[in-house]
């Protein structure tokens, strides 16, 4: 079994950059859970929101970005590691690229994850071999949080204070009124 080559070797790139791409309509605690378990694999971790009209987001694209911002400046803070936010709309292999990252990093709460995820793998390899997907697993706790979920329960008048971040939550409820 051959060891990875160091970085910058033509052919073998290895990154110590991980991208961990998502709506994050809204952040919820899960998405701070794989963030804390991703900052101790890499030297840098991009956390890259994306765009994605198509899913009607309940918050526009810089609201998540603050919102991802603030909730995620206390785990930088703790790991010492540097994490970066930004948005994008293109496609996810050419934004890890873009960033330098060589790793990009998916949190998985249930089976319907994986096979969402194994297919998005596939297409992501196909069109970079270069760049690693790597899989997270999300704790018990977390697991059946969703952004979905969470945008229901809040639109429908339901307390969604044990699933997203304080500064989130205060987002949340001033959009809905």
């Amino acid at each position: 079994m051959s060891k990875p080559a160091p970085s910058g070797t033509p052919g073998r790139p290895w990154s110590h950059v991980g991208l961990y791409p998502g709506t994050f309509d809204p952040i919820t605690n899960g998405h701070l859970d794989i963030i804390g378990r991703a900052v101790l694999l890499v030297e840098r971790l991009v956390v890259a929101v994306a765009e994605n009209t198509g899913k009607q987001p309940l918050m526009e694209l810089a609201e998540r970005i603050e919102c991802v911002r603030a909730e995620v400046a206390p785990i930088a803070a703790r790991s010492g590691v540097q994490v970066d936010v930004i948005g994008f709309n293109n496609l996810l292999v050419q934004c890890a690229r873009e960033q330098g990252a060589g790793i990009i990093l998916r949190g998985l709460r249930v089976v319907t994850d994986y096979d969402y995820e194994v297919q998005m793998f596939g297409m992501n390899h196909r069109l970079d071999p270069g760049i690693e997907t790597v899989f997270l697993m999300a704790t018990e706790r977390h697991q059946f949080i969703s952004s979905r979920l969470v945008k229901e329960i809040a639109q429908l008048g339901g307390d969604i204070s044990s699933f997203v971040p304080h500064f989130t939550l205060g987002k949340i409820l001033a959009r809905l009124g």
